[in-house]
């Protein structure tokens, strides 16, 4: 039992070692000189919102702040029919905005992917050659886009994934999602750089309009009720080999609000891992059981310790595989993200994870959760 233990620890220290060295070596992208700029990409920034009445407004307000000239890129707000003030909010805002603004309701039919066709309608609508897609909920920076722009044009990139990180949160369970999240960005972000994308969040997307179209769009994964962005992404890297990129900038950072519930953490985690099953390339659905057995083989060590089978030097070695090479790789996430204040969380995370991702890996079996008050399949 000890050497397999052993083994799978090894394993997963060395490539999480990996993924640490591959995020150190990534250069942060910074934009030196956008006033010499000779192009100017169109953008549509497509946001499918529903009951977003509190939050988007300051999203629209913080397009109205970009450094990237409101000529440039227009703003298509897909409403999947809300039952708040969200519509009639966005529409009062039409006028003020610097921007074009455009509101596009969508009938209230049952659909398995309500926020694949928010974004398929948006974008045969959309004249930006970039589509960038975020949500309701989020906050962006002044050089948002023009951060996107400026890495699109210097490396070619045909699908862009972008950091996210958590709003100013003291909780608890705030905490314990933002270094929760980091792991994910800093895995999506490092297997990018080694040409394998796995991860991305559609909080943070950008890719070219064309090449939505030529990969066919959400043809054949529409019936997955998440992945319209990681199933998009994993189509755009199987047509266009080394054309996914991470885009690795303080100022391209999204933030947004950690879920407020246990409830809510349930069902968005579920519906997340609900796409696992989707992945047409190998590489993601094996990387998914790797870390399952790897987190498995904490607690069973535990537990052979408890009935003899492990001595505590053995058990020691075992945690501290994991621990250390998660410590490293994580806080240097942790620092880009600028939160540095919930490293020292990175141990109680390390405690929880284990349990989390099994009970993740079984829960994502069985079908049904429920998203902004709709239940789906």
């Amino acid at each position: 039992m000890f050497y397999a233990l052993l083994s799978i620890s090894i394993i997963y220290a060395l490539f999480t070692l990996i993924l640490a060295i591959s995020w150190w070596r990534m250069p942060v992208f910074t934009v030196l000189s956008p006033a010499h700029l000779t192009k100017h990409p169109k953008i549509s920034v497509i946001i499918p919102v529903r009951n977003e009445e509190q939050t988007l407004p300051l999203l629209l307000r913080d397009l109205q702040q970009q450094t990237y000239p409101s000529i440039y890129f227009e703003v298509i707000v897909a409403d999947d029919s809300s039952t708040d003030n969200t519509l009639k909010i966005t529409q009062s805002l039409i006028p003020d905005m610097p921007y074009a603004l455009h509101l596009l309701p969508l009938a209230n039919e049952p659909t398995s992917s309500p926020k694949k066709r928010a974004i398929r309608q948006s974008i045969s609508r959309a004249s930006g050659d970039l589509i960038v897609t975020t949500d309701g909920d989020c906050r962006v920076g002044p050089k948002w886009l023009e951060t996107i722009a400026v890495f699109y044009l210097q490396t070619g990139a045909r699908l862009i994934s972008g950091p996210i990180s958590f709003n100013r949160d003291h909780s608890f369970f705030g905490d314990l999602q933002t270094v929760e999240s980091s792991s994910l960005i800093g895995a999506g972000a490092c297997t990018m750089a080694m040409g394998s994308p796995t991860m991305c969040n559609g909080a943070n997307l950008t890719y070219e309009k064309r090449v939505f179209e030529e990969v066919g769009g959400f043809d054949g994964i529409d019936h997955v009720a998440s992945g319209d962005d990681e199933l998009l992404m994993h189509k755009v890297a199987i047509r266009f080999p080394n054309s996914v990129k991470f885009l690795k900038s303080p100022d391209a950072i999204v933030h947004t609000a950690p879920q407020p519930t246990l409830k809510s953490f349930y069902h968005q985690r579920k519906r997340w891992a609900s796409k696992w099953r989707a992945y047409e390339s190998i590489l993601p659905s094996l990387l998914a059981v790797f870390i399952f057995a790897s987190n498995i083989a904490l607690p069973v060590a535990v537990l052979s310790y408890f009935f003899s089978s492990l001595t505590a030097y053995q058990l020691i070695g075992i945690l501290a595989l994991k621990a250390v090479p998660e410590w490293l790789f994580l806080g240097s996430v942790l620092t880009f993200l600028k939160k540095e204040r919930v490293i020292s969380w990175i141990p109680v995370t390390q405690l929880i994870y284990p349990f989390y991702v099994v009970f993740f890996g079984l829960a994502a079996q069985q079908k049904g959760f429920q998203w902004k008050g709709r239940a789906l399949r």
